[in-house]
């Protein structure tokens, strides 16, 4: 494939102009500079770094990682260096990348993303708010923010009202009608809408007769859950008017075109990364590629092109 990419690949999001539709997955690119030995970050539409908190986190216990048919089961336990330590370290050393920098959040009560947004407005080089709505609110016993379209709604709100770059809302699989959700953070101001996060799953050693991590349950990847991700993305793209974001079980530029056709406007390349970590930089390549060859004028035009 050609070094140089010759096809009109852009897509937007919002406010927020891709240079391309493949975005790197939160919690799966590390803080992107770690695969910079791999990958030619500047080659990519965006990068999501891993959640971030408003306090540094240490994780789950190991073991957090199994490889299941198919994919990965993870409890990682959304390990990251805290808010500020991001903004003074991390956030510092990605000012200078030719690519947007999207910051997954994180929190534990409606307080907390609202002061980790504030604290993220107008630094230097942040150009989107992820905003993980899978993780349980203390505050009403442990029940997940994106399982109720009142709390997803609430929080898309307040993180809106303290941030001036645009914010996706990225989606909990796990809930009865995926559709209900997203239009209620839609309502709320969400610029897009990032899908799906991970399954939840588990896997047992037959042997010991015990989990294989550590937390018992944990959230499940990769080409596993792909078929999953397509059917919402399809019925999501159905119902709202503002981007969606394909992610789960992406590794090729033809895994890709799937997700545009279903109706994302972009993708988010994850698990796949630590199989192989020029992933997401080979999708944009076999995307040039195809557009090309097809004498596509867009790659716009394929998004919510499915013949049915």
């Amino acid at each position: 494939m050609a070094n140089s990419l010759t096809a009109d690949l852009q897509v937007s999001i919002g406010s927020l102009k891709l240079k391309n539709p493949v975005m790197t997955a939160s919690g799966t690119f590390g803080y992107a500079r770690e695969f910079e030995p791999y990958v030619n970050l500047h080659r990519l539409g965006a990068v999501v770094v891993k959640g971030i908190s408003l306090q540094p986190r240490m994780g789950n216990p190991p073991p957090r990682i199994v490889e299941t048919s198919c994919g990965m089961l993870n409890a990682i336990g959304l390990e990251n260096v805290g808010v500020e330590r991001f903004i003074t370290e991390k956030m510092v050393s990605l000012q200078d990348i030719n690519v947007p920098v999207l910051v997954n959040i994180l929190g534990d009560s409606l307080g907390e993303y609202r002061e980790i947004a504030k604290r993220l407005n107008g630094v230097p080089g942040i150009a989107g708010i992820e905003v993980n709505i899978s993780c349980p609110n203390v505050k009403k016993g442990g029940v997940a923010f994106g399982t109720v379209p009142e709390m997803a709604a609430a929080v898309t709100g307040a993180v809106k009202e303290e941030s001036s770059v645009p914010v996706l809302v990225k989606l909990s699989p796990n809930v009865t009608d995926i559709t209900v959700i997203a239009k209620a953070v839609e309502e709320a101001g969400a610029d897009g809408i990032s899908l799906i996060n991970t399954l939840i799953g588990m896997a047992i050693d037959y042997k010991s007769r015990r989990p294989k991590i550590a937390n018992v349950i944990g959230g499940l990847s990769g080409p596993a859950i792909k078929p999953v991700a397509l059917r919402m993305v399809y019925q999501v793209s159905q119902v709202v008017s503002i981007p969606v974001i394909g992610i789960g079980g992406i590794e090729t530029y033809e895994d890709v075109l799937e997700f545009m056709l279903a109706g994302a406007t972009a993708v988010q390349i994850g698990t796949a990364n630590f199989v192989n970590p020029r992933a997401s930089e080979e999708a944009v390549e076999g995307l040039d590629h195809y557009v090309n060859e097809q004498k596509i004028s867009s790659i716009r035009d394929i998004i919510g092109g499915l013949v049915l």
